[in-house]
C-alpha cells in the first residue's frame, strides 16, 4: 500500500470500546493493525527522475557519444540499494579454511592484511543480505473524549491530520449520550458494582414517579447553569432561537453539564437512565447515580456506563474489534468526512446577532454545588 492508501487515512472514525479494555490499548491495537495493512500492500512504483545518459547518437554510423535526457527510476528506496549500502560484515574464519559462497564456488581465504586480522578484507567476496525494514514504521493516532477501563461505547479516534479535528470537536463542546444502569439498595466506595460494599438499604418505597421527579429537578438545574456558562443574553431573538434548538454551548471549560436525563427502564432494584451531557467523566456519572439514590432516601450504585453517541458519531458508526483493519478504517474515515466537516462548521460558526454578557462568572460560590441536583465542581473531558 503506497502513499495513496496513507492519504485516505487522514480523518476521524469511531471504534467501539468494550468494557475492561483500556483506551490506550485500543489505540495501540488500531495503530498496529494500520501499520500492518500499509506494509502488507504492494510497494509503490519507484519515483522517476530525469538523468542525462551518455550514449551513441541515434541514426549516426560514427561512434560519437552524446548526452541524452532520459527518465529513470530513482533507487533511493530500492531494497538492493539498501543491501549495497549496508552489507553485513562477518568475522574472518581461520586462515586456510574453505568457504562455500552462495553460488557454490569454493575459494580459499586470502592471506591476512596487517591491521585487519579480525575482519574480512576487500579481497574477500562479500555476501549481501537484505536489511530493508518496513516502509511505514510509525503512525500518529489520537483519541478524542476518553473512556475509562470499566466504561464501554463509542470512542472517536483521529489519524494523521485528523488529529486536528479532535481539537475542533473539543472546542465545539458537543454533547454525548450515555446509558447508565443503576442498582438500588447498595453503596460502594467507588460507586461501582465491583467496589467495596459500605452500606445496604431498603428501597421498597422508591417508585417510578419519585425517580422521574428527581430527574426533572436535575435537568432543570443543569439547563439553568448551561445558560449561565454560555454568557448569552437571552433577551435577543437569536439567542432565544438557539435555546429552543438546543444549540447553546458554554464558552469555556465548565463542570459537567446535563442537557437531558430520563429513565428508560425501571424494575427495582435495577433502573436504566439515558443521560445527555458534556464535560463529563464516567466517574462523575457513577457519582450521579449514587446521589440520585441519596435523594430517593436510599442508596444506589452504578453497574454500567455505556456511551451511545459522541458528537456526531453514534453506535452505528463505531467499528467493532473485528473491523479494526486498514480497509474498514479507511472506508469509515471517508464515509464520515463530509458529515464531520459540515457538523464542525455548524458548531464552531457563531450565530449572527447573538450577544454575550461580559463578566457573568459562575452562578454559584467558589466551592461549587455538592448535591446531585447541582453540578460537580471538577470538569472532565
Amino acid at each position: 500500500m503506497g502513499p495513496g492508501g496513507l492519504a485516505r487515512l487522514h480523518g476521524l472514525f469511531a471504534a467501539y470500546k468494550p468494557p475492561g479494555l483500556k483506551w490506550k490499548h485500543l489505540r495501540d491495537t488500531v495503530e498496529l493493525q494500520l501499520l500492518k495493512g500499509l506494509n502488507a500492500g504492494k510497494p509503490p512504483a519507484p519515483e522517476q527522475r530525469v538523468r542525462f545518459l551518455l550514449g551513441p547518437v541515434e541514426g549516426s554510423e560514427e561512434k560519437e557519444l552524446t548526452l541524452t535526457a532520459a527518465s529513470v527510476p530513482t533507487l533511493t528506496d530500492h531494497p538492493l540499494d539498501s543491501m549495497v549500502r549496508n552489507p553485513r560484515v562477518q568475522p574472518a574464519p581461520a586462515l586456510g579454511s574453505v568457504r562455500l559462497h552462495p553460488w557454490n564456488e569454493v575459494t580459499t581465504w586470502p592471506r591476512p592484511i596487517l591491521g585487519a586480522a579480525s575482519f574480512i578484507e576487500e579481497r574477500d567476496p562479500v555476501c549481501f543480505f537484505p536489511v530493508c525494514g518496513p516502509t511505514f514504521t510509525s503512525l500518529k493516532v489520537g483519541v478524542g473524549h476518553r473512556l475509562d477501563a470499566q466504561a464501554s461505547g463509542v470512542l472517536v479516534l483521529g489519524v494523521g491530520r485528523g488529529r486536528r479535528l479532535l481539537t475542533d470537536m473539543y472546542n465545539a463542546h458537543l454533547t454525548k449520550d450515555y446509558t447508565v444502569r443503576g442498582l438500588l439498595g447498595k453503596a460502594t466506595d467507588d460507586f461501582c458494582e465491583d467496589g467495596r460494599l459500605v452500606e445496604k438499604t431498603t428501597y421498597d418505597h422508591v417508585t417510578r414517579e419519585k425517580l422521574d421527579r428527581i430527574l426533572a429537578l436535575i435537568q432543570g438545574s443543569h439547563q439553568k447553569a448551561l445558560v449561565m456558562y454560555s454568557s448569552l443574553d437571552l433577551q435577543t431573538q437569536e439567542a432565544y432561537e438557539m435555546a429552543v434548538r438546543g444549540l447553546i454551548r458554554p464558552t469555556d471549560k465548565s463542570p459537567m453539564l446535563i442537557t437531558g436525563i430520563r429513565c428508560l427502564h425501571f424494575a427495582p432494584p435495577e433502573f436504566l437512565l439515558e443521560v445527555q451531557c458534556m464535560h463529563e467523566t464516567q466517574k462523575q456519572l457513577r457519582r450521579l447515580v449514587h446521589e440520585i439514590g441519596l435523594e430517593l432516601k436510599t442508596t444506589a450504585l452504578c453497574s454500567q456506563v455505556r456511551r451511545t453517541r459522541d458528537g456526531f458519531f453514534t453506535l452505528d458508526d463505531a467499528l467493532l474489534r473485528t473491523q479494526w483493519d486498514l480497509h474498514s478504517i479507511q472506508d469509515a474515515i471517508q464515509a464520515a468526512a463530509p458529515r464531520v466537516a459540515a457538523e464542525l462548521e455548524k458548531s464552531l460558526r457563531p450565530e449572527p446577532g447573538t450577544q454575550q454578557l461580559p463578566g457573568l462568572g459562575r452562578p454559584w460560590d467558589s466551592k461549587g454545588p455538592s448535591s446531585g441536583l447541582g453540578l460537580e465542581s471538577c470538569a472532565g473531558h
